[in-house]
C-alpha cells in the first residue's frame, strides 16, 4: 500500500477507481428505483425528491472521479 502525505496507508488507485465506479452505479440505480417508485412509498413526491438527489449525487461523484479529486 502506498502512503499519502499524512503517512497513512492508502488503497491503490485502481481499487479506488473501481470502488468509485461501483458506487456511482449504485447511486444512479437507487435513484432510478426511487423515481420509478419500486419501493411503494405512499407519497410519490418524496420518492421523486430522494431519487433526484441520489441521481444528482451520483453525477457529482462521477464528475469528481473523472477529474481525479476523489
Amino acid at each position: 500500500m502506498a502512503a499519502n502525505e499524512n503517512n497513512r496507508p492508502q488503497a491503490p488507485k485502481s481499487a479506488r477507481v473501481a470502488f468509485g465506479i461501483i458506487m456511482i452505479v449504485v447511486y444512479l440505480g437507487m435513484g432510478l428505483l426511487f423515481i420509478f417508485n419500486v419501493f411503494d412509498i405512499i407519497n410519490p413526491v418524496v420518492s421523486y425528491v430522494i431519487g433526484g438527489l441520489l441521481i444528482v449525487y451520483g453525477i457529482f461523484r462521477g464528475y469528481r472521479l473523472y477529474v481525479g479529486s476523489n
